[in-house]
């Protein structure tokens, strides 16, 4: 990431405190962005480690706490971000529930599911970025981090619920990109793959063992899964000055994986 400059001082990241979220804030550390807002729900313990990592890195962390499924947490969580950071540069959407939230098939979901699902998502998104644009000056950057597979196919059946509510996100990016580009404020999506130290890692271990196994067969060009690391790097790319006229946009960060096509065997497309 040398030759990336992010001239970025501030971010908020929700659902930082690990995974994918902390991956985005270590990489932003490591790029100068000198103040962020480490988000969590309950896992507090956690969401500290985060901050130990970012001081390691020469970053100053400020710990928020917020259901950002309710718009008053929303309200509350960049109230005390503006106390700690001033203004802000680069807010990052992560955040979702945990799995036994809205992990249903579809003809299972109840509303509470299906709430859990989009309140976090395209909900939350709308709420969030009110808040941050009103802290932004022009440069701002808006990522949100989203599924993209899952908001177009209807496969993973447990995924009924979060799928639509990443589509909604998307759909609103792309609403938010032309509103805010005469602001000099860009918002964009970044699709990961099946990645290690994510939600895939909270389903049961021989699932994570399948997804791996599936990478190396094949259906993901570079043969491994996805990394925190990775979607970081793409985040930073997002916010460099270099990428100031990218906007409405939603970059997959998969390895390759969504070039791969169901309708012919893997040994096709490999060119066997």
């Amino acid at each position: 990431m040398n030759g990336i400059k992010v001239k970025a001082r501030t971010a908020i990241i929700t659902g930082s405190s690990r995974g994918i979220g902390r991956g985005i804030a270590l990489k932003l550390a490591e790029c100068g962005v000198g103040q962020i807002a480490v988000h969590y729900l309950r896992n507090k313990q956690a969401a500290e480690e985060t901050a130990r990592l970012l001081r390691e890195r020469g970053t100053e962390p400020v710990l928020v706490q917020a259901d950002v499924t309710r718009p008053e947490d929303i309200r509350r969580m960049f109230a005390e971000a503006k106390a700690g950071l001033g203004s802000l540069d680069i807010f990052v959407a992560n955040a979702r529930p945990d799995v036994q939230h809205f992990y249903q098939p579809v003809l299972d979901l109840t509303a509470e599911h299906w709430r859990a699902a989009i309140d976090s998502q395209a909900t939350a998104l709308l709420h969030s970025a009110r808040e941050a644009v009103g802290m932004m000056g022009r440069g701002g950057r808006i990522v949100a981090v989203t599924y993209a597979p899952g908001a177009k196919m209807g496969s993973w059946r447990s995924w009924a619920a979060m799928g639509p509510a990443k589509a909604a996100m998307e759909a609103l990016l792309r609403y938010l990109a032309w509103d805010l580009a005469g602001r000099g404020i860009t918002a964009n999506a970044v699709s990961p793959g099946a990645t290690d130290d994510s939600v895939f890692s909270t389903l049961p271990p021989e699932v994570l063992d399948a997804l791996r196994g599936w990478a190396g067969a094949g259906w993901v060009p570079m043969g491994r899964l996805t990394t925190p690391a990775d979607v970081g790097d793409a985040v930073a790319l997002l916010c460099s000055e270099q990428a100031g006229f990218i906007t409405g946009q939603t970059l997959h960060v998969d390895g390759g994986a969504s070039l791969a096509s169901a309708d012919f065997p893997m040994e096709f497309q490999r060119g066997a």
